[in-house]
């Protein structure tokens, strides 16, 4: 939507380009693509962010692909991007510096599979829907659900969560151990399928949520769930955001084991109405799912129906039938596009922050009463069960004057997020878009840590150049 990017990185010198396209070229064949479309389609453009296309894309298939790609970037020191489904939000797939992007969508197998053990191993370019329709059969499922078809490797690069975090946690606790391509092209692996470890360092944990700075992952094992015997959607109407704020937090306090818990705000409602052909009533909503046995889901959805009441909910309806309750999530997880719908033209800037579950109300509320202050329009939806929620605010890019009270709101929403104990970025990462916020939320001595850890993992910065930390 027009804001800059503070980063200016030096790029390649012209002659170490060509003498990597060139060595890229000798080994991929037909497997390099430079053409302008295929690069352009490798940045970013889902936000606000300018779009800055890498140099080349390279198709790689095998882990060897990966680390041959790093190596012969490495010689000349040309930056390496990696790509996923390209769904994320704050710049992370962009090339600031120019380089070569390594799109990982054939890589897009299932190793093993251990429903024994709930463990699985794959390949980065594999899709968590890919995923689930190939474990349907054997009685186990992957939880983490970010809304879009992303794919794992993506997924554990930016620490993904979604509309399941509640009860299954977020990418960060299913990830069990990585194969990663380190700076130098040498493979890097960070644990094992044992469900627990002491072993040295927590090396895992460090490439979760890196966004492919430190390391290309080129697979993982990930953890595994069963399929719940019964599985419920609810639907409960509020009079006010407060209210089911307040019934989120006293359904998680009483130790009510929802599996996913989403806040609609009155706008939001409008606009999945409009888009997804529901009849909702346009108030504050929550969207529920209940995991279970069939008594353990009748019992939690009467519990909650009990708090909702008290809490100024309206009706409370809930379904076992899939053709029901797939309905109800999909207009859920087209909240985004739902949203484009109510201003056609308009450019929309997607954000999210995450505050402790006691502060979600009075966040959720203050930044409603900013909207109307600024005049601006922007639904919110939200991962209310962990304090995690979103703005989607839709402004006119050619309007100078919306747009500066646009960015003073996602400023303000952050500034609000982190004075109350939360973070600039639940889910979405930083990338790009948010590393003017880390100085105030982790301090200076913690970014130093993390440039000491980029140095000794990539000390010619070529992964990834320019995404999460600030420029020094």
């Amino acid at each position: 939507m027009g804001l800059s990017i503070t980063h200016n990185l030096p790029r390649p010198e012209p002659q170490a380009l060509a003498s990597t396209i060139e060595a890229l070229a000798a080994r991929f064949g037909n497997r390099l693509v430079t053409s302008q479309a295929v690069r352009e389609q490798h940045a970013h453009t889902t936000t606000w962010l300018p779009s800055q296309p890498p140099d080349a894309v390279v198709m790689a298939q095998e882990t060897v692909d990966i680390q041959d790609v790093v190596r012969i970037c490495a010689r000349h020191r040309v930056p390496v991007i990696a790509f996923g489904t390209g769904t994320s939000l704050e710049g992370q797939i962009n090339a600031p510096a120019g380089g070569i992007c390594i799109d990982l969508r054939d890589m897009n197998r299932i190793l093993e599979v251990h429903p024994e053990d709930l463990d699985c191993v794959i390949q980065p370019g594999v899709t968590r829907k890919a995923l689930n329709e190939h474990l349907r059969d054997q009685g186990v499922f992957f939880p983490i659900d970010p809304g879009a078809d992303a794919s794992l490797g993506g997924m554990a690069s930016t620490r993904a969560s979604g509309t399941n975090a509640v009860r299954y946690g977020t990418m960060r606790d299913n990830v069990l151990a990585l194969k990663v391509v380190r700076a130098d092209g040498e493979i890097i692996t960070t644990g094992t399928r044992a469900k627990k470890s002491s072993a040295g360092y927590d090396l895992t944990h460090l490439f979760v949520g890196a966004e492919g700075t430190l390391g290309i992952i080129s697979e993982l094992t990930i953890k595994l769930r069963g399929i719940p015997e019964t599985i419920a959607a609810a639907a409960c109407s509020f009079e006010s955001v407060q209210g089911a704020c307040q019934a989120t937090i006293l359904a998680i306090q009483t130790g009510i084991p929802v599996a996913r818990i989403e806040l609609l705000n009155a706008a939001q409602v409008r606009a999945c109405n409009a888009y997804s052909k529901l009849s909702l009533p346009e108030t504050p909503l929550l969207l529920l799912e209940f995991h279970g046995s069939e008594n353990e889901v009748s019992e939690q959805s009467k519990n909650f129906s009990e708090i909702a009441r008290e809490c100024g909910g309206g009706d409370f309806t809930w379904t076992t039938r899939p053709e029901d309750r797939t309905k109800l999530w999909q207009a859920r997880h087209d909240a985004y596009w739902a949203v484009q719908g109510l201003r056609p033209g308009s450019g929309l800037v997607a954000t999210d922050v995450c505050v402790p579950i006691s502060r979600l109300a009075d966040c959720v509320t203050e930044t409603e009463e900013d909207l109307k202050r600024l005049n601006l329009l922007s639904p919110i939806v939200g991962h209310v069960g962990d304090g995690n929620f979103h703005c989607s605010l839709l402004c006119d890019v050619n309007d100078a004057d919306e747009m500066a009270r646009g960015e003073d709101f996602m400023h303000r929403l952050v500034e609000r997020a982190q004075a109350m104990g939360g973070t600039c970025t639940g889910e979405h990462g930083i990338g790009q878009g948010k590393q003017k916020y880390l100085k105030a939320e982790l301090g200076t001595e913690a970014i130093d840590a993390m440039r000491a850890v980029k140095q000794a993992l990539d000390p010619h910065n070529i992964l990834n150049p320019g995404k999460i930390l600030p420029a020094a």
